[in-house]
């Protein structure tokens, strides 16, 4: 039995680290669900003890109910998470109909190249406060020179 869950765990982690080291977004959320899924076998196959149900009073050796707790714990954060992302994938692809990260990398690039350039406005702003403070300088008012 524990040599099939050790398998078990190797494969799914083994899956997961194939998917995260893709390029679609898709596939390396995927891999992400299933390395928490690998880390939550991995984490109940260690606290795995035989024995009653740990809500019963008896003399005999129950199971360790912190384990269980802890990674029912872990699924549903890692559900969340998986969920928040996975909207956050929708949203990218929405904007930029391509979830491929190479296309996204490119589009960023692009758009940090124009955020970096000056607009009209920013430009018109930068020459009035040039003419003040040339304008300060001199000691001259602009009433004055017309």
């Amino acid at each position: 039995m524990t040599l099939i869950v050790s398998l078990s765990v190797a494969v799914i982690f083994g899956s997961a680290a194939y998917l995260m080291l893709k390029r679609d977004l898709i596939r390396v959320i995927t891999g992400m669900i299933l390395l928490g899924n690998a880390a939550n076998l991995f984490i109940m196959a260690a606290g795995l003890r035989e024995g009653r149900a740990p809500f019963v009073d008896s003399e005999f050796e129950t199971s360790d109910p912190l384990v269980q707790a802890m990674t029912l714990t872990a699924i549903v954060i890692s559900f969340g998470v998986a969920t928040l992302v996975l909207s956050v994938v929708y949203r990218v692809y929405d904007s930029h109909h391509s979830v491929d990260l190479r296309r996204l990398g490119s589009a960023e690039a692009v758009q940090a190249s124009l955020d970096d350039q000056p607009t009209a406005q920013e430009i018109k702003a930068e020459e009035a406060e040039l003419r003040e403070a040339e304008d300060q300088d001199v000691g001259t008012t602009p009433e004055v020179r017309a």
